[in-house]
């Protein structure tokens, strides 16, 4: 029993001293290991962009034809409103017969339009 006891103590000098050199070196360790620099993501500056220029807005026929009616006082016959504004006759009746529909414009007599 004696034999066996000292040797467990021996045993138990030699685990103490184990446990010590392996804590210097894990300290010794932690000092080589230099902390890892976090790189910085470069700043990236946005262009101020200038708002666009809005394109002017194109008229539609009907707004065309609207026009030229809304001018005049005492109404515009077919005739005047195919030669102001450049469309053929089956264009022109089409857009007398929208305009009316909207309510935009009223039949002074048979083929003469004033704005309503």
């Amino acid at each position: 029993m004696k034999n066996l006891k000292k040797s467990l103590q021996s045993v138990n000098k030699d685990l103490n001293a184990l446990s010590k050199k392996v804590e210097k070196i894990i300290v010794a360790a932690s000092k080589l290991e230099k902390p890892k620099t976090v790189k910085k993501k470069p700043v990236i500056k946005v262009a101020v962009k200038k708002p666009a220029a809005k394109k002017p807005v194109k008229l539609t026929a009907a707004d065309t034809m609207f026009g030229v009616i809304k001018r005049s006082k005492k109404g515009v016959g077919v005739a005047e409103l195919m030669k102001k504004t450049e469309f053929d006759q089956k264009k022109t009746y089409n857009i007398i017969y929208k305009l009316k529909k909207q309510g935009k414009i009223k039949s002074v007599e048979k083929g003469v339009y004033k704005k309503a």
